[in-house]
């Protein structure tokens, strides 16, 4: 019995060759063309001219987001993916056609940088999905716009230009940006409307930021900077005060540079410039009224009228009032009257005196009090040439040491006097120009007293015994007799030599006799043993001989206590 020969898969391939005459050769892995003989459920029934028919998805006709508008009869290229599957039917896609076809065309477009049509579709990590026409490009986040987008829901679905960064055939990877096509076209457009501007025109704009500096405003495409500064003649602090975003502003364009496409914009020029005549506005030596608008270390802006500000300087600020911040003499937005010093309109400067406007107080005083007059005034300071005096006015007057008393040397004369007593003096020269007032304490002086100068019933220069009511560290308190005025005598004061001037070598109870050198704010007597022992020196000199006279000092001191003891 002759045994049988199954076929092998090869015979049947062979086989099925030769039923189909060859058509199906080289079928599997190309894009073909075939016809639409029926759609049935979402599915379309096509003929590509194999054994059997394949069914493509409707959705594969149809672009992102639309319906597919397919009808029987339709031609239509499809992908060939396998000849026959388990079921005996050609699979075959319109999707893989669509993107072979696709990344054909989009090669050719890579290489001749040309821009590209798609359509956002979807969102994934860090950016979304596009659609060129079949095949799948990624959008970064940062590249869907000039600016970042909050929300891109308007701009999916919809047929846009790309332009494709990079692209990986291999790797099926295209990187496309939507933002190099609005800066590309944003930049056609500023070249364009820069073109159409010219400097000194008008022009309207709306605000579209605002820094501390300025703020950008959109003339239409092109954004220009109106700074701080070109906002309005008076003065502002930011920008903030005078716009806000979305704001419709007129501006002139004052300066345009077409290779950097930067534009300058000026809102006060529009307006009238107050600094025009202000000469003859404010003229010299003229009193106005204005407000303090800022502060520094040397001196203090005023506004006299919006646009127009001038500076007091430090040294206007005050008559009496020297090195002192000008904080501490006016505030921000305090009106104050000012005199107008210089004014310079070239330079849009103006220099105002906040103590011209003000009387001053050496010429009232001068007025007040002429040569030879008698005033009161604390002692205020001791310097090594003389005494300052606060007086009426809030300004000073010098006594100079040689002025303090008759008799002693300038330096002891400043030892009868302390910081805070208040002293009587005779006005003897007041210069307003300078600024100075001289006094003298002893021109009150009249036979060893000071005309006026007393309380308690003791005068200044009156020799008194007093009694020691309580021994300090700094001094003594006494009285005056019995029942007399109460007084201290200080440390130094208690005698010539150091080792006299010692509080502990008095006890409670102890007289003795003092000088009257002075009276502190409340009339209180200030004693001395000290100006006593030197008015009695000079005394003795006076009366009983002189340095030429062949006598020594001890000579004449012996004899004055001889006489004295009698």
């Amino acid at each position: 019995m002759a045994t049988t020969a199954f076929p092998t898969r090869d015979d049947f391939a062979e086989l099925l060759n030769k039923t189909l005459g060859g058509e199906n050769e080289g079928f599997e892995g190309r894009v073909v063309k075939g016809k639409v003989t029926a759609i049935e459920n979402d599915m379309a029934v096509i003929d590509v001219g194999l054994k059997s028919e394949g069914r493509v998805a409707l959705r594969e006709f149809a672009a992102p987001g639309q319906k597919a508008e397919l009808n029987v009869g339709d031609e239509v290229e499809v992908y060939v993916d396998r000849v026959e599957n388990h079921n005996g039917e050609a699979m075959l896609s319109r999707d893989r056609a669509r993107r072979e076809a696709a990344w054909d065309k989009l090669e050719k477009e890579f290489n001749d940088t040309a821009r590209v049509e798609g359509v956002i579709f979807g969102r994934v990590k860090g950016g979304f999905t596009v659609d060129l026409g079949g095949a799948v490009a990624f959008l970064p986040g940062s590249q869907v716009d000039i600016r970042p987008v909050r929300d891109v829901t308007p701009l999916m679905d919809i047929p846009q230009p790309f332009q494709i960064l990079k692209m990986d055939r291999r790797r099926g990877n295209i990187v496309v940006s939507r933002r190099a096509i609005l800066e590309e076209t944003r930049a056609e457009q500023r070249t364009g409307l820069i073109q159409s501007l010219h400097e000194g025109q008008v022009i309207d704009g709306v605000v579209k930021n605002i820094t501390d500096y300025g703020a950008f405003v959109d003339l239409g495409g092109i954004d220009g900077l109106l700074h701080v500064t070109d906002l309005s003649y008076k003065r502002v602090a930011h920008p903030s005060e005078v716009l806000n975003i979305g704001d419709t502003v007129r501006v002139q364009i004052i300066r345009i540079n077409r290779e950097t496409q930067r534009i300058s914009l000026g809102m006060k020029q529009l307006e009238s410039d107050p600094w025009e005549g202000a000469a003859a506005k404010y003229p010299v030596g003229g009193v106005f009224r204005g407000r303090v608008t800022n502060i520094t270390e040397y001196g203090a802006f005023v506004e006299l009228e919006p646009g127009i500000e001038g500076l007091v300087h430090v040294s206007e600020m005050s008559w009496t009032k020297k090195n002192v911040h000008p904080g501490k003499i006016v505030s921000t937005s305090q009106e104050v009257d000012v005199a107008v010093l210089e004014v310079d309109e070239e330079k849009r400067r103006i220099s105002l005196g906040l103590k011209q406007a003000q009387s001053n107080p050496w010429e009232a005083f001068a007025e007040k009090h002429p040569v030879g007059s008698i005033v009161e005034g604390e002692v205020k300071n001791a310097t090594e040439f003389g005494l300052f005096v606060g007086l009426e006015g809030d300004v000073d007057g010098m006594v100079h040491m040689s002025d303090i008393a008759w008799g002693i040397s300038g330096e002891e004369a400043l030892n009868l006097h302390r910081k805070g007593e208040v002293v009587q003096a005779q006005v003897l020269d007041v210069d307003v120009e300078k600024e100075r007032i001289s006094l003298g304490i002893k021109q009150l002086e009249r036979g060893g007293r000071a005309a006026g100068a007393s309380a308690g019933g003791v005068s200044r220069n009156d020799i008194v015994t007093v009694t020691v009511l309580e021994v300090r560290d700094g001094g003594l308190e006494v009285q005056v007799g019995e029942d007399g005025p109460t007084g201290f005598i200080k440390r130094t004061d208690l005698g010539r030599d150091r080792d006299e001037q010692r509080p502990e070598r008095f006890q409670v109870g102890q007289k003795f006799d003092a000088m009257v050198i002075g009276f502190d704010r409340s009339k209180k007597p200030n004693f001395s043993i000290k100006a006593m022992q030197i008015a009695e020196e000079k005394e003795a000199v006076a009366q009983y001989g002189s340095s030429d006279s062949g006598a020594s000092l001890g000579d004449i001191l012996g004899e004055a206590l001889k006489q004295k003891n009698r």
